[in-house]
């Protein structure tokens, strides 16, 4: 073989083509993350951000200088810094200029640049930009002895490897990007709370992420809305990573017609407010969200304006909690602060990303120190040349007038006069005019003055102390000329805050209809009025409809709504729809999951389900038609189900009548029909299951005989019984004139029953502090003091408390328990 051929031959090499393919790839994902994704942690920009700002400094574009072409901007970078595709270098452009992105924008953008509805901005040849004060900043000190630079694409050209960044743009811009095995998320903020932090972390470097959150309370989002919790924030303060819950900023108000309307203001950052919409609809039209009749975007160049017609029937607190669990009105924003430190990235918590744009600072500052100093040694040095010459004006006349060129005067000023060669060349460069006397006194105060500045940049040099406090005059100049308040607003712990924070706790009297419509109506609305008058129209009810059940609870109580079936449902106060004296209410099968044969016949407020304290030695007692009563602990009721569970089994020609809360102490009292009462002391009745039948508690003799009512009372000296007939008439008599029988007895009487008053249709345990509230069949209301009755022997007739048709009879009667009523 010759030596031609053995040199030509091909050499094949054996490689593992694992390790080719892992090397590759790993390669490919550095030059990503450090070349696209991820931002620089001194200046807060990817390298195509850099470029184009960069771009935009070179033709010109200053704050103050006319717009140009965006095309023309992405052309300057294509053709000079970033060989890459037009549509990366315009989208970043685009995004620098768009104020729901960036909290402080980077870019003056003039034309269409998008908007928060996700519209795409006019193409390049139609939009105008420039530079914004704030990216000037950025850029206020490039110079290449300042900041490193490196050579173009095709090494034609020098560009900057980053920015002096006298602007923390990192922390109050934020960044977003996805990498290859890595990503980053990261919040922007208020500037001036920034500005706070890095001068806290200047003066104490020790300082803690707890310290700095006193300066730096949470992210600013441009688009404002609310931070829902503040644990997200503390774990991306302190780790670098964190799921912060944003919410929309909403209130509720009533529009023209008196209908509720939700109306959104701001959005959650980075929210899309069509497609926002446009998943509300689809929503509404499932029925996954009730109460909305109708939503419309009312947005214009004033600002966002989303407003949600609320239903009569609906509770606007109630729909705008669903559109928080259910749309974009609330989302998460996942921190993930990964940054480049040193060309390599990194996961950066608040302090470290404080550290790493004051570390650059001070690199710039202590740079751009030396520069000064060197320009101003060499000018100082050229001003000592000057003095020198003036000095010895005549002789160097004489000797420049005597040289046959240039280069022989210039060595001559050498050697004579110890000129150094800049000093003997500036001489020979200097005018006439500077002769004069003035000129040279101008030459020797600006020797004075230069000398003056290079001595304090050699104190700015010999000093950390005072470099550190040129980075903070500085900030607090920036602070000053661009800060401005916050836009988003932090709200309670997520994980604390309930409806219950947001509903006032404030009294309701609830009114259940006998067709089973239910409201909830502010307690002030009722007045009070005297006994024997005529009542006000307290209900809109149809003609065969009329209130069954009214009792008087806070918006907070949780509500026990037992069925004539036995079943027992829960609902908060303030849950149920609110309602004016004169609405009909909403109709209790839309609220829960009630059968349409069944009926309310009972409802128990209950302050606290879950607190054992509040539970223990309490018991719900139970007591039907035909007097069968039973006792189960509250403490089985104490987990609340959608569709209610059985709370007592009935025999199939019984029916529960009343369900009361009671301890062990408690006296029970049932009156029946035909005027008599059945007391005994609740410790008789075993407490038994929630499903168990119960006992025997009353003896009833007659055919249409039926228990009406049951009375409970701790404390029978001081507690009247009430009782009332069908005709309106009424009584009050000490309880404690009703000696204790057994369990199970006939009772005693309790009221002369006759074809005047009519059988009776209520028993009530009464004090004097409490007021009655009376409903007739024909909707009527009547509210009188209990005090204005006097209290009358036992087996008395009693009084007539209010005047009714002959058609008309009482069909519900409630008594309000020591509440401060409206006059």
């Amino acid at each position: 073989m010759s030596e031609l051929q053995r040199l030509t031959k091909p050499t094949i090499k054996t490689v593992d083509i694992e390790q080719v393919m892992r090397g590759a790839y790993i390669d490919y994902a550095m030059s990503v993350i450090k070349a696209r994704a991820l931002p620089d942690a001194r200046d807060g920009l990817k390298i195509v951000q850099r470029r184009v700002l960069y771009g935009m400094k070179e033709l010109g574009l200053q704050h103050d200088k006319p717009q140009k072409k965006s095309a023309r901007i992405v052309g300057e970078v294509l053709g000079k810094l970033h060989p890459h595709g037009d549509t990366s270098v315009y989208e970043a452009m685009v995004r620098m200029a768009q104020p729901w992105i960036l909290r402080y924008t980077l870019i003056e953008g003039q034309g269409n640049f998008g908007s928060v509805d996700g519209d795409p901005p006019a193409a390049m040849r139609y939009t105008e930009a420039r530079l914004s004060l704030l990216a000037q900043e950025l850029m206020v000190d490039l110079h290449q002895e300042i900041v490193a630079f490196q050579a173009n694409f095709d090494a034609s050209l020098q560009e900057p490897s980053i920015f002096p960044a006298k602007v923390p743009n990192l922390l109050i811009n934020g960044a977003s990007g996805i990498a290859v095995g890595m990503a980053t998320h990261m919040p922007p903020h208020n500037l001036k709370e920034v500005i706070q932090g890095i001068i806290a972390y200047i003066r104490s470097p020790e300082i803690t992420p707890e310290e700095l959150m006193k300066h730096i309370t949470a992210p600013d989002f441009p688009t404002g809305g609310i931070i829902y919790g503040y644990q997200g924030v503390q774990d991306a303060y302190k780790t670098g990573k964190g799921r912060i819950v944003l919410r929309a900023r909403a209130k509720i108000e009533t529009g023209r017609h008196g209908k509720q309307q939700i109306i959104v203001t701001e959005l959650p950052y980075l929210v899309n407010k069509a497609d926002m919409i446009t998943q509300t609809a689809h929503l509404v039209e499932s029925k996954k969200l009730t109460g909305i009749a109708d939503l419309r975007d009312e947005s214009d160049k004033e600002g966002l304006r989303v407003v949600y017609d609320i239903k009569r029937d609906a509770i606007a607190n109630v729909v705008l909690n669903n559109l928080y669990k259910h749309t974009a009105l609330q989302t998460i924003f996942s921190v993930n602060n990964v940054a480049l430190v040193k060309e390599k990235p990194e996961l950066l918590d608040l302090k470290s990303l404080i550290k790493c744009y004051v570390d650059h600072r001070h690199e710039v500052v202590k740079l751009r120190t030396e520069y000064g100093h060197r320009q101003a040694s060499q000018k100082l040095h050229i001003l000592e040349g000057y003095l020198q010459a003036l000095d010895n004006l005549d002789p160097i006349i004489l000797i420049i007038k005597s040289a046959q060129d240039p280069r022989q005067a210039q060595t001559k000023l050498i050697n004579i006069y110890k000129l150094s060669e800049t000093q003997a060349k500036a001489v020979l460069d200097m005018r006439l005019q500077r002769l004069t006397g003035l000129e040279r006194a101008k030459i020797l105060h600006e020797h004075t003055n230069t000398q003056k500045h290079l001595d304090e940049l050699n104190v700015v040099l010999t000093h950390e102390h005072v470099r550190m406090q040129l980075i903070q005059d500085e900030l607090k100049d920036l602070a000053t000329r661009y800060g401005d308040e916050r836009k988003t607003t932090i709200t309670h712990d997520a994980r604390d805050l309930t409806i219950e924070d947001i509903v006032p706790d404030n009294p309701m009297v609830i009114t259940i209809s006998n067709q089973g419509y239910i409201k909830r109506t502010p307690l002030a609305s009722y007045k009070t009025q005297k006994r024997g008058g005529v009542g006000t129209k307290g209900v809109l009810t149809k003609k065969e409809d009329f209130s069954t059940h009214l009792f008087v609870a806070s918006t907070h109580d949780y509500l026990l709504i037992f069925t004539a079936s036995g079943r027992v449902y829960w609902k908060k106060v303030y849950d149920i729809p609110e309602g004016g004296k004169n609405s009909q209410g909403r109709a209790i099968q839309n609220l829960l999951a009630i059968s349409i044969d069944d009926q309310i016949q009972s409802v128990l407020k209950v302050r606290h389900l879950n607190d054992p304290e509040h539970v223990k030695g309490r018991y719900v007692t139970f007591c039907t038609v035909q007097g069968i009563i039973k006792k189960t602990p509250l403490a089985a009721y104490a987990k609340p189900r959608a569709k209610g569970i059985q709370a007592i089994t009935t025999k199939a020609d019984d029916r529960l009548l009343e369900v009361k809360l009671t301890t062990d102490n408690s006296h029970i009292v049932l009156g029946t029909r035909h005027g008599k009462a059945v007391h005994f002391m609740a410790k008789e009745v075993r407490a038994m299951g929630r499903t168990a039948v119960g006992v025997r508690s009353a003896i009833l003799n007659d055919h249409d005989d039926r228990v009406l009512g049951m009375v409970t009372s701790e404390d029978i000296s001081n507690t009247t019984l009430l009782v009332l007939t069908e005709r309106g008439y009424g009584k009050r008599s000490p309880l404690r004139s009703y000696r204790i029988t057994k369990r199970r007895s006939k009772g005693i009487k309790t009221l002369q029953v006759t074809a005047k008053t009519g059988k009776l249709v209520a028993i009530k345990a009464a004090k004097d502090s409490d007021q009655l509230m009376i409903f007739t069949q024909s909707g009527l209301t009547l509210r009188i003091e209990i005090d204005t009755l006097r209290i009358m022997r036992r087996a008395t007739q009693g009084v007539r408390l209010i005047r009714l048709r002959k058609d008309d009879i009482i069909a519900a009667v409630a008594k309000v328990e020591n509440l401060e009523l409206a006059p």
